[in-house]
């Protein structure tokens, strides 16, 4: 297969730039890391999808994470319809919120109340403020690496010293506000230690996604974020756990259900609903009571527990909640990701896909252990070059070597098996003469 057409994508492309900042309402889709006319999508099936020029590739990206099912699953497809035709919006309460957190209790043990909201930005968002106002404490500690949505406290990187104030990582944070927030390594006990016991005074909450895969999959000692929970438990600063990736993707009860570690506020998204909008956050009945109109810590929202989103993520967690379904997506996860490790150990390339459960990430390190983001290689020729031999190829990946990939339900042992050998082939054009 030669260069993929993308005629149609690139006449979408350009009336686009007229239209968005860079032609795109999320910037990753631009296509900028990874060069060339970002793809115009507009249909997907199963675990695959088809852009406006007609090319049907074999989908590793779902959506970011949240169509762990494939695309237009015919049950969630259902439901969402149904729903649809009694009405897409109220601005009031209707049953099917009930239902959804009645299911959501009923697996998530660690979870008393929850608050519906409309995306994973909002679900930190949220809970940071609570979190401050549950405590009236104002400062939040982060770790480099870990992403947690657009907020604004948050888009904060490390300073210059090693248990620092950050410094801004975006344009129209105030500094006022960079200086509420605290940035850490992952993985370094001592820093953690100290920093925690120096500014347990001042810190509202420490906020982490127990498994980091917004800036490569940087799998976290369990040491580490064991000492993390006794450290917030014992100078009385609250734990968050961002799970709006790893909730119902690691396990039905994310990295709490998988690693045995219970948070004190925990943030989902994604999955929940079923492909769209949706996020939510929740703790114990003594923390959420501080939350509006119980108590004075204020957030709304005109669709927070729209009825259609709670339709598809009812719809969607119940496909979840099938016996052995998570042993059977790794099982499946696993044999795809070890066919590829195999064949670029046996040529001796530096290559490896890091995975959990159904989630993989490319790594061009060989066998280096990657916990850090400062220990990611920024020069992302490789992947690149990866990238654009994959996509012609009819397989999907998310346009950045820092993003992590998806398996589905929907992709099939002889689909997966087909992707491997395209993999190994593009390893061999991308590692041409380097064999060992």
């Amino acid at each position: 297969m030669g260069q993929l057409g993308r005629s149609q994508s690139a006449r979408y492309y350009k009336e686009a730039l007229g239209l968005f900042p860079g032609g795109v309402n999320s910037p990753v889709r631009a296509f900028k890391s990874v060069g060339g006319t970002p793809l115009f999508f507009n249909r997907g099936k199963g675990s695959r999808v088809w852009d406006e020029d007609g090319n049907e590739f074999l989908d590793f990206c779902t959506s970011w994470g949240p169509l762990i099912h494939g695309h237009a699953h015919p049950y969630v497809e259902e439901k969402i319809i149904k729903t649809l035709k009694n009405g897409s919006s109220f601005g009031a309460p209707t049953r099917l919120e009930n239902e959804l957190a009645i299911l959501l209790k009923t697996h998530l043990y660690h979870v008393e109340k929850f608050r519906f909201v409309s995306s994973g930005t909002e679900a930190v968002m949220s809970a940071l403020r609570l979190a401050r106002g549950y405590t009236n404490k104002p400062k939040i500690l982060k770790f480099e690496g870990c992403y947690h949505g657009h907020v604004d406290s948050l888009l904060v990187k490390a300073g210059s010293g090693l248990v620092t104030l950050g410094t801004s990582s975006s344009a129209g944070v105030p500094n006022s506000i960079v200086q509420e927030t605290l940035v850490l390594p992952l993985n370094d006990a001592a820093l953690l230690e100290q920093a925690i016991q120096t500014h347990a005074h001042e810190l509202a909450a420490v906020i982490i996604e127990p498994v980091p895969a917004n800036n490569g999959l940087l799998l976290q000692d369990l040491s580490f974020l064991h000492l993390l929970r006794g450290l917030c438990w014992k100078h009385n600063v609250l734990l968050i756990f961002d799970e709006v990736i790893s909730g119902f993707r690691v396990a039905f009860g994310g990295a709490v259900e998988l690693y045995g570690i219970e948070p004190d506020i925990v943030t989902y998204g994604k999955i929940m609903g079923g492909g769209l909008p949706v996020g939510a956050y929740g703790a114990s009945h003594n923390i959420m009571s501080a939350v509006s109109p119980d108590g004075p810590v204020y957030q709304a929202g005109t669709l927070s527990g729209n009825p259609v989103a709670m339709a598809a993520g009812i719809a969607q967690l119940e496909l979840c909640l099938a016996p052995d379904f998570y042993q059977e997506m790794e099982a499946k996860t696993r044999g795809f990701v070890e066919r590829i490790n195999a064949y670029a150990k046996v040529k001796g390339y530096p290559f490896e896909l890091v995975s959990l459960a159904s989630v993989f990430w490319l790594s061009f390190h060989g066998k280096k252990s990657i916990h850090r983001a400062d220990e990611i290689d920024p020069d992302m020729s490789a992947f690149n070059r990866l990238h654009d031999y994959l996509l012609n190829h009819g397989i999907y990946l998310g346009p950045s070597g820092y993003e992590v990939g998806f398996v589905s339900s929907a992709h099939s042992v002889d689909e997966l098996t087909h992707a491997a050998q395209v993999f190994c082939r593009g390893l061999d054009q991308l590692y041409a003469g380097a064999e060992q």
